[in-house]
C-alpha cells in the first residue's frame, strides 16, 4: 500500500480542516515526507523522548479520520520540543540512530535521506513553535 505523508504546522483546532484538505501543503506551511508512517513517527518519538514504542504508538492514535482514506496524527508536544532543540550535531546523531532501527532499515532508508527529512522536520517544528502552532501528520492511503 502506498501512502502519501505531509507534515504541516497549523493551529491546534485545525485538525479537521487539515483532514478534509486534499493538498494541505497548498494551505499550510509544511513538508512532504514520503514513506513516513505512524510506526516511523513513533520510533522517532521513542528515540528522542525515551518512551517505549507501545507508549508512543498509543500517543499517535489518529485525531481525525476522513472518509477519503486520510488520517491525521498530532505530533506530541514533547516531541515538538525535542525537535526544536536539535542542533546540527544532534541531527546527525539522531539520523544515524534512526536509520539503524528496524523500521527504517526495512524500508531501505539511507542515513542521508533520514537526515534530510529530519532537518526539514526540525525546521518546521521551529516555525510551528515560533507561531504558537502544532504539527499535524496528514497521511493519505492511495487506493489501488
Amino acid at each position: 500500500m502506498e501512502i502519501v505523508t505531509n507534515i504541516v504546522a497549523a493551529d491546534d483546532d485545525e485538525f479537521t480542516a487539515v483532514g478534509e484538505s486534499t493538498c494541505p501543503l497548498d494551505e499550510w506551511s509544511g513538508i512532504e515526507t514520503p514513506g513516513l508512517d505512524t510506526v516511523k513517527i513513533a520510533t522517532l518519538h521513542c528515540l528522542l523522548t525515551g518512551d517505549s514504542l507501545q507508549m508512543a504508538l498509543d500517543i499517535y492514535e489518529p485525531v481525525y479520520v476522513a472518509a477519503s482514506e486520510t488520517v491525521i496524527l498530532r505530533i506530541a508536544d514533547e516531541l515538538l520540543e525535542k525537535l526544536v532543540a536539535l542542533d546540527d550535531d544532534a541531527l546527525d546523531n539522531v539520523a544515524s540512530e534512526l536509520a539503524a532501527t528496524e523500521e527504517f532499515e526495512s524500508g531501505q532508508w539511507h542515513v542521508e535521506d533520514v537526515l534530510a527529512q529530519l532537518t526539514e522536520l526540525a525546521e518546521l517544528a521551529q516555525l510551528a513553535e515560533s507561531q504558537g502552532q502544532v504539527l499535524f501528520v496528514w497521511i493519505y492511503l492511495v487506493p489501488h
